[in-house]
Formats: structure tokens, C-alpha cells, sequence
């Protein structure tokens, strides 16, 4: 059985900015690349920071009430329009970064533990190798039932666990699956359910396996 790790669903073609990228430029890599966040880089490819959108309206909104009348009479000489700022100056920094032989399950924590949205991923240089989105933490989950059912029966309980063919039939709909049948020890039974729950694709596992000996047992 194979596990995706970050690399295997991260975007690796990484639209980024320098420290002096300007406002406008950083808006117009947004939309001509329908992008919401660029990676800061340094000049050896090294992820410095991150501008999101957020960072850019939080910016606009500062320079509305800069652009008071009022404001424009008490500093005739302010600049107040958004070119005149760069990168270096909006952006989150430090960044939260992953690297690329992270598993899904690991991004997915440090996303919600620090609730951002996308990760930059480092190579080991520290150098910016690719990005990983929530929506790409996802893509395990648009697996197709038969796929994830044929991993089940031949990949891990012929395979893996050498069980005979007949012994546990599986069952799997819109990524739950369901496990019926019986098995030789009770203790494979949580081992049996936590194989299963670790694959690419399995919302829940449902079980009513038993033993040659004793009535199954549901979770």
C-alpha cells in the first residue's frame, strides 16, 4: 500500500515574488494566474514570506482613510497610492512551510493547528519547491469506490494480511466502507479497521466482523 505524501498532490510550477514585487504587480500575478497568495522568495529561491489577497485588501483599506480630503490637506506630500508599496512590507513572514515527503495527514494538522490555507513547500536547500492548497488535501477524497475497494481486498487483506479470499467481503459507497465476514483472531479485527480507515479515499469504516468463534462485533 502507497500513502500520498505532499509531493504527490502539491503544485509545483509556483507563481512568486521578490521583497520588491509592488503592489500592483502582485495583484496582477492574482488575476491573470486566478491565484489568491504568492510565496515571497529570496534571491537564492528561498520562501521569505507570503502575500495573500487578505494582505492586499487589508493594504487597500488602510489607504482609503489616507485618502481623506482631510488627511490629503494635513500631508500634501504623502504618496497614497497603493503602487509605492512592495512585498517585503505586506507580507506574512515568517512563513509556515512543509516539506515534500510530509503526508497528507500531516499538512492537514499543521494547516488547522496555525489555520492557514496553503502551505510552501521546501526542498532540502530550504528552497521553494512547490505549494500545497486545502483543496489539494482534498484530491484523495475525489478516489472512485471501486479503486478504493480493490486496494481493500488485494492490496491489504490478500497482500498485506494473507486473510483467504472469502473471508471478509467488502463494501464501499461514496467512501465508506464496510467490512463483513469473519477472521481468525480477534485481535486483527482493529487492525483489519485501522488499515482501511488509513487509505487514500475512506471517509469511515464500517465493521461487523467476528471470529470462527465468537458472534461479530460492530463499530
Amino acid at each position: 500500500m502507497q500513502y500520498r505524501t505532499v509531493q504527490d498532490v502539491m503544485t509545483r510550477d509556483v507563481v512568486v515574488a521578490r521583497r520588491e514585487t509592488t503592489f500592483k504587480e502582485i495583484a496582477g500575478l492574482f488575476h491573470r494566474n486566478g491565484i489568491t497568495a504568492v510565496p515571497v522568495v529570496d534571491d537564492r529561491g528561498r520562501p521569505v514570506g507570503i502575500v495573500s489577497e487578505a494582505d492586499l485588501i487589508r493594504k487597500e483599506a488602510s489607504l482609503l482613510d489616507e485618502g481623506h480630503p482631510v488627511f490629503r490637506w494635513l500631508h500634501p506630500h504623502e504618496h497614497y497610492r497603493a503602487e509605492g508599496e512592495i512585498a517585503e512590507e505586506m507580507m506574512t513572514s515568517p512563513v509556515v512551510t512543509a516539506r515534500a515527503d510530509w503526508t497528507l495527514v500531516e499538512a492537514a494538522r499543521v494547516m488547522h493547528r496555525k489555520k492557514l490555507k496553503r502551505l510552501p513547500v521546501i526542498n532540502e536547500d530550504g528552497q521553494l519547491s512547490g505549494i500545497v492548497s486545502r483543496s489539494d488535501l482534498l484530491q484523495p477524497f475525489l478516489r472512485d469506490d471501486a479503486s478504493i475497494r480493490e486496494e481493500i481486498t488485494h492490496d491489504l487483506l490478500l497482500d498485506t494480511l494473507w486473510l483467504p479470499a472469502d473471508a471478509v467481503h467488502v463494501t464501499v459507497d461514496d467512501g465508506i466502507v464496510a467490512l463483513t465476514g469473519t477472521v481468525e483472531r480477534k485481535s486483527l479485527i482493529p487492525i483489519i479497521e485501522g488499515m482501511c480507515r488509513s487509505l487514500d479515499g475512506v471517509v469511515a469504516v464500517r465493521q461487523t466482523l467476528g471470529t470462527s468463534s465468537t458472534t461479530p462485533t460492530s463499530t
